[in-house]
């Protein structure tokens, strides 16, 4: 796996979270892992196909999602992740998704993205690790989000 594949999905996502959340990320070093289930953590999945396909996955904290809706929807504080923040958080790997894929398009490669998928590390049951290139972004004072892409 080539390194550059994550390029555009970290671009993405750093111009989404500072159009969206009001605030600039900073970008971790980038790594090989191995993507595991961490209590209290949640998944937002989108699935790729077409000239590159596989997985992207956004991992965070739970706490860390509850902050980041909270800041998309105006500074309303959630204090769990019901359907409503569910929902904005799947949108957020929506947006951030579908705008790697206008980068991707613009650099000659075709993708589609599959609609995101939010999963709790209690609510998975069959789940096998998968190697991924990873890279962290930092946003002060709300915690971390990792981008997580398994492409083949």
């Amino acid at each position: 796996m080539k390194a550059e594949v994550i390029n555009p999905f970290l671009e993405s996502a750093r111009l989404v979270i500072e159009q969206v959340i009001q605030i600039s990320p900073s970008t971790g070093s980038l790594g090989v892992k191995n993507v595991e289930l961490i209590d209290s953590h949640i998944w937002i999945m989108i699935g790729m196909t077409g000239q590159m396909s596989g997985n992207i996955v956004f991992g965070l904290h739970e706490q860390v999602a509850l902050k980041m809706v909270s800041a998309m929807m105006g500074g309303f504080v959630l204090t769990e992740l019901d359907e409503m923040g569910q929902s904005a958080i799947s949108e957020l790997g929506n947006m951030i998704s579908g705008n790697a894929s206008t980068i991707l398009s613009s650099q000659g490669v075709t993708v589609d993205i599959t609609p995101p998928q939010v999963m709790k590390s209690e609510n998975l049951t069959s789940f096998v690790p998968q190697r991924a290139l990873s890279i962290p972004l930092m946003m002060d004072g709300i915690g971390e989000l990792d981008i997580q892409v398994m492409i083949s």
